[in-house]
């Protein structure tokens, strides 16, 4: 058998380049007991922590492959819930960075994510219509929501009501009772898709974004506020008879809510009225500050509107001032013979209530906002611009006319558009990224921006020998010439009448040629001017030779011996000419569409194109024959090069995949996968050690080679196992016995680890019985013995002891479980309550087991002794339980007391808020004391 060609595997090494991506939004966190400092941005699959004051990544929370599409910080402010394209979401902990906990069960993408007052629950929305509340504190799904019939864009908890209010794409409002998970109550008066909710006034109002510019409000009344009142107006309450619908009707006449019977109703919600908005697009984002004074909007644009929500002293004040006009106008025109003052009537309107502060006008459009009151009174807005930007601003909402103030930026981490084109340095250290507005100098090692100069738009760039100038062709034919050490532009030439699109470096390293949409090639020589302004001379370049052709130019390349070169037309052939003459050589052609990228092989015996046909052919340049022609892409192949002194080739596409190939054994070897957008280009560093690559998802992405070798067949057989992992999880979801339409008890979904979780409690059922079949084996062999023989210990429970299944996993893996490993389960479960263990875990997993096979369990005369047994043990375990929660509870309700009285000041949630209060009267001693008591809990 021949020896197999070894190929070394390249891996992700970093991801750089992108301050934040579109996708997610941007929340203020809170660190190092620091609030309004740093902020977290979805950075494709990583989220970002940034640091406003410096400007600098301070921590990433690293993600798996699925692009990041919500973040919600938790009220303690010590986790992040962190939701994915694929419906995952993980809650990574603040502290150490790591996501210890994931929940599945979604199929589409999170839209909302959002915590209740004590970061007990979390309440998920997606684009597959659900909504599921999660457990955070056990890790499990309570319950799942279905009703909507579109994308769920918002979810709230109420604080001091057991209820959920949710929004949709669909145009409803709903309002969910979480004690029994069901609708209560829909509001159908939104005429378009509603994008976002709030609540303000303590609960008593909400206020809901819609395609339309305007803003409408709701009041809302409780059951016992209902009951309380005496009369009830009859615009409010209609069809009160019991079990006809309640059907209320909206300003304009249309319906806006429907409820179940009156004795049902929970709360009632009437239209108050509407604000408007100055923008005339949908309502993108609507949110609150977290004192409920102030609401914030914004649309498609650049401007975000403030809105401050009056407290019942101002809007007295302002009613006040109201009258006293009113009262002075009527008298003006009253009689003068009249004595006394006439009656004057003024209506509070819902303007008196809320009140427009000021707009913040960003330099880009918005895609996220987040806002924070700071202690000082200061109100801080942070932006995610569609520009890859983060901005911060700050204004004084008390002041008549509030200012807002820009007081911090990150620009330096990345560029505003899309990076066109990428070079590496001959010392593969520096990369060269170009966008539409400025080229970036990286350190490829510490993946810092060393220098930033301002460009026009780019589409092509290389290293000038030497690595001290860069030279950069334009998308207005431009040549451009730069000074690293200074950062100044050197010189700009008028090279072409088009886009200059691609340019070579001549492999002797004097010169480069050009070519251009102006269907011609040229040819430039380095040399060095005197400069006008100083005596040193400086790097030039002057054109020597043009090749005239008939169609427009897309690539060119030099071959490795500088006799030949490669031009690509838009006629989808490739010309090669001898470089002295310029007279033609060859013709390729066979794609079906223009050769977008090409490469000439170190050696000069082969050259690559790539096409956006999808296609790549493999030619000799000896005779133009074609050697083989791979499909490599499912879109455009954008990119294409080899690697330095061999026959590998990278090839970038629109499909997201950067994928290496052989192209002496024309193999496809390896997929590199990271991107979430299509790939403009590539770059292999002179060593061919590192690649890098730049997405519409604004990340450049590095990949290293390793030492590891590469196998083909392992890396096909690998293929497959994803495909079959993503081929599982696109399945449908198992039937659970006895659930019906609309049950919202199952809160999972199938995975790749939930099968093979199910697959590791069967090897070690079949385990404990062939233990079990082996000591019953063994007790007769000693009885028959007369003396006790040992018994050999399984390799396996040697190495692994036990298996571990997370407690996200757990229903799913039970529930894909066959029925014949139940009752060994079962019995299993007896030994281990009443040994004390997990009694808590225990029960859940039997609950669960009996809920699903409650009629088989039930009709199988074998199991009765166990489940009553079961029964006997589990009651005695969980009321020792239930006995030692209860002593702990209370005391800790005896410490609390304690602290209190020794103290004075108010427990846990209450002392955060007394401290700051006594912090702004200026007492010193108290708030110490305070401080040193929270760090305590």
């Amino acid at each position: 058998m021949g020896l197999t060609k070894q190929y070394l595997r390249y891996v992700a090494s970093a991801v750089f380049g992108v301050i934040g991506s579109q996708k997610g939004n941007i929340v203020f966190v809170t660190l190092r007991g620091e609030k309004g400092r740093y902020v977290a941005v979805p950075a494709c699959e990583h989220v970002f922590i940034w640091d406003l004051r410096k400007g600098e990544k301070i921590l990433i929370l690293q993600g798996l492959k699925q692009e990041v599409t919500c973040l919600c910080p938790s009220p303690d402010g010590l986790h992040l819930a962190v939701g994915y394209e694929d419906g995952s979401i993980r809650i990574f902990s603040l502290l150490s960075g790591e996501g210890n906990v994931t929940f599945n069960g979604h199929k589409a993408a999170i839209t909302t994510l959002k915590y209740d007052q004590l970061g007990g629950r979390l309440a998920s929305g997606s684009k597959d219509t659900d909504i599921i509340v999660w457990d955070v504190i056990n890790e499990s799904g309570l319950y799942r929501l279905k009703g909507h019939k579109d994308a769920i864009t918002q979810a709230l908890f109420l604080q001091e009501k057991n209820l959920l209010v949710t929004s949709g794409k669909d145009t409803m409002v709903k309002w969910w009772d979480l004690d029994t998970q069901h609708c209560f109550k829909t509001m159908v008066g939104h005429r378009t898709e509603v994008w976002g909710l709030v609540l303000v006034s303590e609960e008593k109002r909400l206020i809901t974004g819609a395609s339309d510019s305007e803003l409408r409000v709701w009041d809302i009344a409780y059951l016992q506020e209902i009951e309380d009142s005496e009369e009830p107006d009859p615009k409010k309450i209609k069809g009160s008879s019991p079990g006809i619908q309640d059907t209320l009707e909206a300003e304009d006449g249309g319906t806006f809510e429907m409820d179940e019977a009156p004795e049902d109703r929970i709360l009632s919600c009437r239209k108050a009225g509407s604000i408007m908005r100055e923008g005339r697009d949908r309502v993108v984002n609507l949110a609150v500050e977290k004192t409920g004074r102030i609401v914030a909007c914004h649309g498609t644009d650049s401007v975000l509107e403030l809105f401050c929500i009056l407290s019942k002293e101002e809007i007295q004040k302002k009613m006040d001032k109201k009258m006293k006009k009113a009262r002075k106008k009527a008298k003006l025109h009253s009689c003068k013979g009249e004595e006394e003052d006439p009656e004057v009537n003024v209506e509070m309107s819902l303007q008196d209530e809320i009140q427009r502060v000021t707009n913040i006008k960003t330099s880009a459009k918005i895609k996220s906002f987040d806002l924070i009151h700071s202690p000082q009174g200061e109100l801080k807005a942070v932006f995610l611009l569609q520009n890859n930007l983060v901005e911060l601003y700050s204004l004084n909402p008390s002041l008549p006319t509030p200012q807002p103030v820009r007081t911090s930026r990150i620009t330096i981490g990345g560029h505003r558009s899309d990076v066109r084109t990428l070079s590496f340095s001959s010392d593969n250290i520096a990369v060269l990224s170009a966008a539409a507005d400025s080229i970036k100098i990286w350190n490829r090692s510490t993946l810092q921006c060393i220098r930033t100069m301002t460009c026009e738009y780019a589409l092509c760039s290389f290293f000038v020998p030497g690595d001290r100038q860069v030279v950069i062709g334009t998308k207005t034919g431009k040549l451009q010439l730069y000074d690293l050490a200074s950062g100044n532009l050197l010189e700009t030439i008028d090279a072409h009448d088009g886009a200059l699109w691609s340019m070579s470096l001549s492999p002797d390293q004097r010169g480069f040629v050009s070519g251009g949409a102006d269907k011609s090639v040229k040819f430039w020589d380095f040399e060095l001017v005197k400069d006008e302004n100083s005596t040193q001379k400086r790097l030039s370049v002057k054109q020597t030779r043009t090749l005239q052709l008939d169609e427009d130019v897309l690539c060119v390349s030099y071959s490795p011996n500088q006799k030949l070169l490669a031009v690509s037309l838009l006629d989808c052939t490739v010309k090669i000419f001898y470089v002295d003459t310029l007279k033609f050589f060859l013709s390729l052609y066979g794609h079906k569409l223009p050769v977008i990228c090409m490469d000439i092989s170190y050696d000069g015996a082969l050259i690559a194109t790539g096409s956006a046909d999808r296609n790549v052919k493999i030619w000799g340049l000896d005779f133009g024959d074609c050697h083989k022609s791979l499909f490599a892409h499912d879109d455009s192949v954008m990119y294409l090069q080899f690697v330095p002194k061999s026959h590998l080739f990278f090839t970038a596409g629109k499909d997201h995949k950067i994928k290496q190939w052989d192209a002496d054994r024309f193999e496809h070897i390896q997929t590199l996968e990271g991107h979430h957008q299509e790939i403009w280009c590539l770059a292999v560093s002179p060593s061919g050690d590192y690649v890098v690559s730049s997405s519409h998802d604004k990340s450049l992405r590095l990949w290293e080679r390793t030492r590891e070798p590469l196998i083909l067949e392992e890396e096909r057989e690998m293929e497959r196992e994803a495909e079959y992992e993503e081929s599982v999880a696109k399945e449908d979801q198992p039937a659970v016995p006895g659930e019906t339409q609309g049950d919202s008890y199952f809160t999972g979904k199938k995975t790749i680890e939930t099968v093979k979780a199910a697959e590791r409690i069967m090897e070690a059922i079949e385990l404990y019985r062939e233990e079990t079949a082996k000591m019953k084996e063994h007790k007769a062999i000693c009885k028959a013995a007369g003396k006790e023989v040992p018994l050999p210990t399984n390799p396996i429970l040697m190495a692994y002891g036990s298996i571990s299944v997370s407690k996200i996993e757990l229903e799913e893996s039970l529930l894909v479980l066959p029925f014949s490993y139940v009752p060994d389960i079962l019995k299993l479960f007896n030994e281990f309550i009443q040994l004390g263990s997990d009694v808590e875990l225990i029960c859940r997993c039997l609950f669960f087991l009996l809920r699903i096979h409650f009629g088989q369990i039930t009709s199988n005369q074998m199991l009765v002794p166990v489940i009553e047994k079961l029964r006997e043990t589990t009651i005695s375990k969980v009321s020792q339980v239930r006995d030692v929660i209860g002593f702990n509870m209370a005391g800790l309700d005896y410490l609390k007391r304690e602290c209190e009285a020794k103290s004075e000041v108010m427990f846990f949630a209450d002392a955060t808020s007394h401290l700051e209060e006594k912090r702004g009267r200026g007492k010193e001693g108290e708030p110490a004391r305070n401080r040193i008591l929270l760090t305590a809990t």
